[in-house]
């Protein structure tokens, strides 16, 4: 799975691009801690089966989040938020919330068996997983969403990449590396922390610093002469 390092060089390639006008260190401090904020769910697993993707892995709380954002900076004649830290706040705060549903819920929706998506409303994981291509003979094909019909009954079912629920799945963490059922017997338990199991996943690593580190040296263009 991406690790917690992955899914922070991706958000600080966002942040880069996105905190226009709040780009500094404690922008970023921000951004990077709402990121990691999600693998807590990890420490619940001992109490709570298939905890991990699923507290902290889900829509249902970022979308929550992001209409409570919503009301309080659009909705409210006075905005807590902009009114603790002004403008600046209100753009760190959707920049941090966009970051944490694309660069780390997307992108563990897509690895291993994905992410309990609707969780607290519904218990089922989804992988995003499949393909989208033009063929000479089939023409459009996509496999992401599998919509089968029944011959003989006529009923429709449809397969978003459904991989189990709460207490089927268990997706190997440090807190718990292989299912609970194995580490009860277990001689040696190997913890592993992972930082980047794949080419793609360093590179993602390396340009996120890179974004960072460019912005840094970037100056402003010179002021138009009159």
């Amino acid at each position: 799975m991406p690790s917690s390092v992955v899914h922070a060089g991706f958000a600080l390639l966002l942040a880069a691009g996105l905190l226009k006008g709040a780009y500094d260190r404690p922008a970023l401090a921000v951004v990077l801690f709402v990121i990691v904020l999600p693998e807590v769910d990890s420490l619940m697993g001992p109490v709570m089966p298939g905890a991990h993707r699923t507290v902290g892995h889900n829509f249902v709380l970022p979308a929550a989040a992001g209409l409570l954002l919503y009301y309080d900076t659009r909705l409210r004649g006075t905005s807590l938020l902009r009114e603790r830290f002004a403008d600046r706040g209100v753009k760190i705060a959707w920049v941090a919330l966009f970051a944490h549903v694309f660069a780390h819920i997307f992108l563990d929706w897509a690895h291993l068996e994905g992410v309990n998506a609707l969780w607290p409303l519904h218990d089922e994981f989804f992988r995003l997983e499949g393909e989208i291509l033009l063929s000479t003979a089939d023409g459009f094909v996509q496999t992401f969403i599998d919509i089968e019909l029944d011959p003989d009954t006529g009923e429709r079912t449809v397969d978003a990449g459904s991989t189990g629920t709460t207490e089927s799945v268990h997706v190997n963490n440090p807190v718990e590396p292989d299912s609970p059922e194995n580490l009860v017997d277990a001689e040696e338990i190997d913890r592993r922390f992972p930082i980047a199991q794949r080419g793609w996943r360093l590179y993602l690593i390396l340009i996120g610093v890179f974004a960072v580190v460019a912005r840094r040296f970037q100056s402003d263009p010179p002021a138009d002469e009159a």
